[in-house]
């Protein structure tokens, strides 16, 4: 029983409590001098060398708070580290994103200057304008959504970011550990960091081929906050109804020489990738006649800033790769049986993109996650018709019999 008495404090005996006078020793004559003369204390003052002030503040009063109760309840408390959304936010908000900033935050600058500039020139080559759609998560990041539905030249187009915080469950720390051995194959759980930059273009015009984009960046995070693994990965590809090969052979020589300021390697390399990740198995055909696409381009490969400037490169090359040949199909003329053609094309791109693709997997698998922006690449408008087959020596034949024997155009 006596070891359950606590002490206490009656609050009304403090009340009957004067203060004492307190005789201090007299300071020397110099000493009285030399403190009346100091400058008060500016509030506005902060130390010199002290990184990031306001942050420190904002955790120190989480700390101090937390100490305080601790202290009256007599419950241990026990604090959690902060997560990398909730750093990030405080960095951005007290110094901005620089030069110096981690890679995922340069990223998401990056990514983000490029969405104005595609949805300034998709504007004014439509007419019409795009809706803005920015959305948050609560783990941390968002999105915006640029989408242009039945315009003047696009009958659907988007131009997506998306910034994703999160925790990796176990089934996916083993796919990634195949290609990134870094990463803890003992950890039931993993933070995780993502941002890229998506689109796709469907014309109306079935003699102006629809065109894919996504350039993205990947890292996971050890428990002590630092960077356990990071890659990048992404590319663009096209995919006509009616195939002109000067349209294909100046996408890939575009592309090829935004590749070859980097490495020589790249294109023939990528290019391979491209063909053999954008292929419908179930139809034995690709789903276009190809691009780029890589994977995984980690420190195995290039170090970092060296990744980074091969995908600013890359991705800066879409408008020119591109806007050339939606000028000139845009407005050519075409038949209902071509129009017809278009939608059972498109059906074969929606059968990849539901079937095949791993992004779209990933995002609809991910806690939370934002539906309608993962579902954007898929056209306003596909068809479907039983035991269709294009007539011998047509237009239509030809196309398919490219996307069965992918070609070198460059």
């Amino acid at each position: 029983m006596a070891s359950s008495i606590r002490p206490r404090l009656r609050i009304s005996a403090l009340s009957k409590c004067r203060p004492r006078h307190i005789s201090l020793p007299q300071l020397p004559a110099r000493q009285q001098r030399a403190l009346s003369n100091r400058r008060p204390p500016n509030p506005h003052d902060a130390p010199k060398g002290v990184w990031a002030p306001k942050t420190r503040l904002a955790f120190g009063v989480v700390f101090i708070g937390a100490m305080v109760y601790s202290m009256a309840t007599g419950t241990p408390t026990k604090l959690e580290a902060p997560s990398i959304a909730e750093r990030d936010k405080l960095a951005k908000h007290e110094n901005g994103i620089t030069e110096n900033s981690p890679m995922r935050l340069r990223m998401e600058r990056f990514i983000k200057e490029q969405q104005k500039q595609i949805v300034k020139e998709l504007e004014e080559i439509d007419g019409k304008k795009f809706q803005i759609d920015t959305w948050t998560r609560e783990s941390g990041g968002g999105g915006i959504s640029s989408v242009l539905q039945d315009g003047n030249v696009f009958e659907k187009a988007g131009v997506n970011i998306s910034v994703v915080y999160g925790t990796l469950p176990r089934p996916a720390i083993e796919k990634m550990r195949v290609n990134h051995k870094a990463i803890d194959p003992d950890v039931t759980s993993l933070d995780f960091f993502a941002t890229g930059l998506s689109m796709v273009l469907h014309p109306h015009n079935p003699m102006a081929p629809t065109v894919h984009l996504n350039y993205r960046y990947f890292e996971t995070e050890n428990p002590d906050g630092t960077v356990n693994a990071w890659w990048f990965g992404g590319g663009t590809d096209l995919t006509p109804c009616y195939l002109f090969d000067e349209d294909a052979i100046h996408f890939h020589k575009t592309i090829k020489d935004a590749c070859d300021k980097h490495d020589k390697s790249y294109y023939p390399r990528f290019k391979k990738w491209c063909d053999k990740y954008f292929y419908n198995k179930h139809r034995n055909e690709c789903r276009g006649v190809g691009g780029i696409f890589f994977d995984d381009l980690d420190e195995h490969e290039k170090g970092q800033e060296d990744a980074f400037s091969f995908i600013q490169t890359a991705l800066k090359a879409f408008l020119p790769s591109y806007i050339p040949i939606i000028t000139k199909r845009k407005d050519m003329p075409f038949t209902e049986q071509e129009k017809l053609w278009q939608q059972l094309r498109r059906g074969r791109y929606v059968e990849f993109n539901l079937v095949h693709d791993r992004g779209t997997s990933f995002g609809l698998n991910t806690p939370n996650a934002r539906v309608e922006s993962i579902l954007m690449s898929l056209p306003l408008t596909a068809g479907w018709r039983y035991m269709h087959e294009p007539e011998k020596g047509s237009r239509e034949q030809r196309l398919v019999d490219v996307l069965r024997e992918p070609r070198e155009w460059v």
